[in-house]
This record gives C-alpha cells, sequence and structure tokens, in this order.
C-alpha cells in the first residue's frame, strides 16, 4: 500500500493488480474474508504498543516480601506478578458488572 492511495481512502493490493477504499477493506476484514490476505503483507506488520504510564504504589515491606516469594515460586517478576493480579482483577469486575447490568 502506498502513502498516495492511502491518502485518498483507497488500498492497493500487495500484488498491485486491485484497488478497493478503506470501507470496503474494513467490510472485508468484518466478514473474515480470505480476500483481505491480497491486502496485507505479513512480513512488514508490527506490533504497536500503547505507551506505559508509570504509577508508583508504596506496600510495606512485608508485603514486598510475600509479593516477591509468590512472584519467585511463580517464575516471575514481582511487576509482572502484580500486573497479571490486577488484569485478573480488572477482568472480574468487568465480568460482574456486565452480569448486573444484564439482570
Amino acid at each position: 500500500m502506498n502513502e498516495a492511495s492511502q491518502s485518498k481512502g483507497t488500498m492497493t493490493s500487495i500484488d498491485g493488480t486491485r484497488t478497493i477504499t478503506v470501507e470496503e477493506f474494513d467490510r472485508i476484514f468484518d466478514e473474515g474474508s480470505d480476500e483481505i490476505d491480497a491486502f496485507i503483507d505479513p512480513t512488514k506488520g508490527r506490533m504497536v504498543y500503547p505507551k506505559h504510564r508509570r504509577v508508583n504504589v508504596d506496600f510495606p515491606p512485608l508485603m514486598v516480601r510475600d509479593l516477591d516469594a509468590v512472584a519467585m515460586a511463580r517464575g516471575v517478576t514481582r511487576q509482572a506478578l502484580i500486573k497479571m493480579w490486577l488484569a485478573d482483577k480488572l477482568e472480574e469486575h468487568a465480568r460482574r458488572t456486565a452480569r448486573d447490568a444484564a439482570e
């Protein structure tokens, strides 16, 4: 896909034989069609990660000790353990909120 076609709201296939609008691309993607493969070059893809925000949290020394022990037992860092636990709790909260809203 070249920059000129992108700026017009169109996309050109990898082999250059077909041009579609971005709306058509979205529709093909949403339908899960294999036709999308003609427009995506997997060798040029890259992951784009959102910027991280640093958050400082103070823990009592005994809690840090316990966190470190659990992290070591699981073979992860303290930070990874805290992230996993927070992600689990946030997911649990979202499920509970969705369930309560449905009732």
